[in-house]
């Protein structure tokens, strides 16, 4: 089902006023998905999906996924975690251990990644 005009307009307003000071709020997302509930505007299930869509996404935002080779010590971890909360504001990093990588660091922020690993280079190479 496609999502109306009306409903996506309505939905980004409303997810909006969920966030306070850059940060999702939430308690109030919970209020406004209540609300919605309760109320039943038109097209109104279409602005709960939507809505869903938009939190999921801003929470990717802010979570970084860092995948190493190899495990990393608690130092490189809190280096990595301030370097990363330094450049792009508080942020929760989530640290994985991947052998497949054979060296280096793939970092996933939001939709954003950066692969400096040696597979990466390797395909690199291979597809040249």
């Amino acid at each position: 089902m496609k999502l109306s005009r009306e409903a996506r307009r309505q939905s980004k307003e409303l997810f909006d006023l969920s966030i306070v000071d850059g940060r999702l709020d939430e308690n109030r997302l919970r209020t406004i998905a209540t609300e919605i509930v309760e109320k039943k505007p038109r097209h109104y299930v279409q602005m709960l999906k939507f809505i869903t869509r938009l939190t999921r996404l801003e929470v990717a935002r802010h979570h970084a996924v860092v995948e190493s080779a190899t495990q990393l010590s608690d130092e490189k971890r809190t280096e990595i975690s301030s370097n990363l909360t330094t450049k792009f504001g508080k942020i929760t990093a989530e640290f994985r251990h991947s052998p497949s990588l054979i060296g280096g660091l793939r970092v996933k922020l939001g939709s954003n990644v950066w692969d400096g690993s040696i597979q990466s280079r390797l395909e690199t190479l291979k597809q040249s």
